[in-house]
């Protein structure tokens, strides 16, 4: 594979530190990268992923799916030729996932009013 088809990534996290950058032919997908971000994530950062399906990335302002690949993905517009191209990793858990994990006390339910007078 020629040199100039392969693409610099680096991923910007919510707190503004990066991770990478790395170097990525432009047939990996994006399931992959989010292998990588999981695989190198800060282990001294609170609330990380714990599989590649809780994170979301986003380039260009858009949602990247996973079956896409790097190549696809990438807008031509706006980047420099040769250059780091920044993606954001969020990292959300899946809503069942966060129900499960959600601690419910087990003791009586309170009755309370949620009266509002106008």
């Amino acid at each position: 594979m020629p040199e100039e088809d392969i693409l610099e990534l680096k991923f910007r996290l919510l707190d503004g530190s990066d991770i990478g950058p790395f170097r990525y032919s432009p047939a990996s997908t994006v399931a992959m990268l989010k292998e990588r971000i999981v695989a190198e994530w800060p282990k001294d950062k609170k609330g990380g992923p714990k599989s590649a399906s809780d994170i979301k990335l986003i380039n260009a302002g858009k949602i990247l799916e996973n079956n896409k690949t790097v190549g696809q993905c990438r807008t031509p517009f706006g980047e420099l030729p040769k250059g780091v191209i920044t993606m954001h990793a969020v990292v959300q858990m899946s809503l069942t996932k966060a129900k499960t994990e959600k601690k419910i006390d087990e003791g009586p339910k309170k009755n309370v009013c949620a009266c509002a007078i106008l």
